[in-house]
């Protein structure tokens, strides 16, 4: 398996406030770093490069994307006011928790080209499995706006660049939060199949107003919502009853993986319960699909039990292990709610959208 990766991605600076909010907050004595920052992602590289699945992988070196690939999957409109954005010298504040910098429009391109150098690594045959570990994470930027952290679109780049080559490709997104960003970037594209599996959040402002809901579900188009709590089985069962059997059934030939770790039960931004063996089962589960699959670097903001989780996910993805014990796990797995969550994803709505 080959790891992308580019130093540039540690330029975007999004700074200090309270939590995912810049700012000065007077009551506050120490601010926060915010969330999405570049610790998190030099963390998961140690990870990766000293755990005891290294062995299993091939570190590469990104590339940063050019304008035309950018406009892929983005309006140039959108595209021009970003980089204005990152011109000046001191951060600028996007939407309410996303902030850009100086050294802000490097990462975004190193992050997009890092991403499609990992597909073109798939395409030509000289690896079935590559992960683009990348920042800025992508997963809700759409057409014409930023949202959530995400400025460019990633995974939908990936995906938009291998159906042009003529794949059928699905993009499967386990982040905790709901990947509105790639439905609107697919909503009117029948060639891809874009399937989120998240908890239930609905729309959270003006530069996120899909719910995540089943009724937003259509032909190209699968949520799956999971109850807050929702842990290891639930995850399983989402998989193997609702997304990986619509993944065969839309008979991709090409998958993008939305890889998040916000979904775990030490995460701060979310309100699952997965543990590294739920993220082990998920890697095996994507990779016993057979397809050439690229994997794009979204959420996780506890930063060592998500780089622990990633490390279970790698493993499952190779087909090892466990290789790794995990210290931290013991919140209780309920599925209570797990039947009626699966039933909702798949119900009349779903299978006739008109």
């Amino acid at each position: 398996m080959e790891l992308y990766w580019h130093d540039a991605c540690l330029e975007h600076d999004t700074g200090t406030g309270l939590w995912e909010l810049p700012g000065d907050w007077a009551w506050l004595d120490t601010p926060e770093p915010h969330p999405e920052n570049a610790a998190r992602l030099r963390t998961f590289r140690h990870a990766l490069a000293h755990g005891p699945v290294a062995p299993h992988l091939t570190w590469r070196e990104g590339r940063f994307a050019t304008q035309e690939e950018l406009t892929r999957v983005h309006t140039p409109e959108y595209i021009a006011a970003l980089h204005k954005a990152c011109g000046g010298t001191e951060r600028v504040l996007l939407e309410t928790n996303t902030v850009v910098g100086p050294g802000s429009w490097d990462a975004i391109r190193a992050a997009a080209g890092t991403a499609l150098a990992a597909y073109e690594s798939v395409a030509a045959g000289r690896t079935r499995l590559a992960y683009a570990l990348v920042r800025p994470p992508g997963h809700h930027a759409q057409r014409s706006l930023p949202d959530g952290y995400c400025l460019v679109n990633n995974a939908a780049l990936v995906a938009e660049t291998a159906r042009r080559a003529g794949r059928r490709v699905a993009v499967l997104d386990w982040d905790v939060h709901h990947g509105n960003g790639t439905q609107d970037v697919f909503q009117d594209t029948e060639d891809v199949l874009t399937v989120s599996i998240h908890m239930r959040h609905g729309p959270w402002g003006a530069n996120h107003v899909q719910t995540g809901g089943p009724e937003e579900s259509g032909p190209a188009n699968l949520n799956v919502e999971l109850s807050l709590g929702a842990g290891d089985t639930a995850y399983r069962r989402a998989l193997d009853e609702v997304a990986l059997p619509a993944v065969e059934a839309f008979g991709a030939d090409f998958l993008v993986c939305a890889s998040g770790f916000d979904g775990s039960a030490f995460d701060p931004n979310g309100r699952h319960n997965l543990t590294a063996a739920g993220y082990r089962d998920i890697g095996r589960r994507a990779a016993g699909l057979g397809l050439p699959t690229v994997l794009t670097q979204e959420g996780g903001y506890l930063r060592g039990y998500a780089a622990l989780c990633l490390h279970a996910l790698v493993e499952g993805l190779v087909g090892v292990g466990p290789l790794l014990d995990d210290p931290l796990a013991y919140v209780p797995d309920d599925t209570q709610l797990v039947d009626r969550d699966l039933a909702r994803a798949t119900g009349p709505a779903v299978r006739d959208p008109a």
